[in-house]
C-alpha cells in the first residue's frame, strides 16, 4: 500500500500502532504499510521480528523499496508461523521437488508417446488417418 492509499485511514491508527497501543502520527513509519484494516499481517510480522526490528529494517531500506520488504517481511512472518523451523526455505523445498517430479512425469509421458508413435510406424498420420 503506497502512503497515499494511507490518507483513506487517517481517521484510525494504523495496524501497528493499535497494536502497540499508542498515537498514530502522520510521521509513523508503519503506516502507509499496515492499514487498519490489516492487523493481522502487523501482528504476524511483530511476533517473528518484533516491531523495533521492522522500523529499522524500513529507515534503513529506501522509500521506494520499503512496500517490497514489508511484503517480504510478511511473507516470511506468515511462513515461520506455519513451520517455525525451516519457514519460506520449507515451502521452496516442497515446491521444487513437486517441479522434479512434475519434470520426470512428464519425460515419462513423452517416452510413452514416442513408444507409441513408433508401434504405429507410419500407418497413420498424425490426424487419423491413412498415409497415402
Amino acid at each position: 500500500m503506497s502512503s497515499s492509499s494511507y490518507s483513506n485511514y487517517t481517521n484510525s491508527p494504523c495496524a501497528a500502532c493499535k497494536f502497540l497501543r499508542r498515537k498514530c502520527t502522520s510521521e509513523c513509519v508503519f503506516a502507509p504499510y499496515f492499514p487498519p484494516d490489516e492487523p493481522l499481517k502487523f501482528a504476524n510480522v511483530h511476533r517473528i521480528f518484533g516491531a523495533s526490528n521492522v522500523s529499522k529494517i524500513l529507515h534503513e531500506v529506501a522509500p521506494h523499496q520499503r512496500e517490497d520488504a514489508v511484503n517480504s517481511l510478511a511473507y516470511e512472518a506468515e511462513a515461520r508461523l506455519k513451520d517455525p523451523v525451516y519457514g519460506c526455505v520449507g515451502a521452496i523445498s516442497v515446491l521444487q521437488r513437486e517441479v522434479l517430479r512434475l519434470q520426470r512425469e512428464l519425460e515419462e509421458t513423452n517416452a510413452d508417446l514416442m513408444r507409441y508413435a513408433s508401434c504405429l510406424g507410419g500407418e497413420t498420420s498424425a490426424y487419423g488417418g491413412r498415409r497415402g
